[in-house]
């Protein structure tokens, strides 16, 4: 008896000086630490707590649009107004297109969508726009006919093929081709009279009005 007493005394003076390295076992290691650290004890209650805390201090940011993506968005110089059911003109329209993927520089906008909208192209019309080619700068510069077509070649690097048309008499002979074209481009290209064309799109888009009260017709 002596001998088991002096052994329970000594595993009590060595057990509160054991750490969870010192003894093997999951088991052990557990109730080593409930006798060495009661206080470390996690509860649910503490994370709720934490989380809840976290949650009440975080702050979300509304997305807002950067100047950057504002630049963006208007970076193009020069806005081309075209016929998208004219065969021919369409040709040329693709040629610029391909040319402007390295400038980037012009806004092609088809009139003949119905989604097209005078009041986001300078009060336009679509009985105007067909009558002649338009194309607007982007500091709101509506220019038509001949100017139209150098200011656009300009901006992808063929200025070269319009330049001459700036001097007389060859301007005022190229404005004479171009309003005999734009008078009987319709008819040219296989298409009805722009009375018929007008109806019909009327018809289509049921003379609606935009927003701000601009007819699209």
């Amino acid at each position: 008896m002596a001998r088991m007493s002096r052994g329970w005394n000594a595993l009590l003076y060595i057990a509160p000086r054991l750490t969870p390295s010192s003894v093997t076992g999951a088991a052990a290691s557990r109730s080593l630490l409930r006798i060495r650290y009661p206080h470390h004890r996690p509860t649910l209650t503490n994370y709720n707590h934490q989380i809840c805390r976290v949650h009440k201090e975080a702050k979300v940011e509304p997305l807002t649009a950067t100047k950057e993506d504002d630049l963006s968005l208007n970076k193009w110089k020069i806005k081309m107004l075209y016929d998208g059911e004219c065969p021919l003109c369409m040709r040329e329209v693709n040629m610029l297109i391909e040319r402007d993927k390295s400038y980037e520089a012009i806004k092609f906008v088809d009139i003949s969508s119905n989604d097209y909208s005078p009041a986001e192209n300078q009060g336009l019309d679509y009985e105007t726009v067909m009558g002649r080619i338009h194309a607007i700068l982007s500091d709101g510069t509506v220019v038509k006919d001949v100017e139209a077509f150098r200011r656009l070649y300009e901006e992808v690097g063929l200025g070269w093929v319009y330049a001459i048309t700036k001097y007389e008499p060859i301007a005022t002979i190229a404005a004479a081709v171009y309003s005999v074209w734009a008078k009987y481009r319709l008819q040219i290209t296989g298409r009805p009279a722009l009375e018929n064309i007008l109806e019909a799109r009327k018809k289509n888009t049921g003379g609606a009005c935009d927003d701000s009260k601009a007819c699209k017709m």
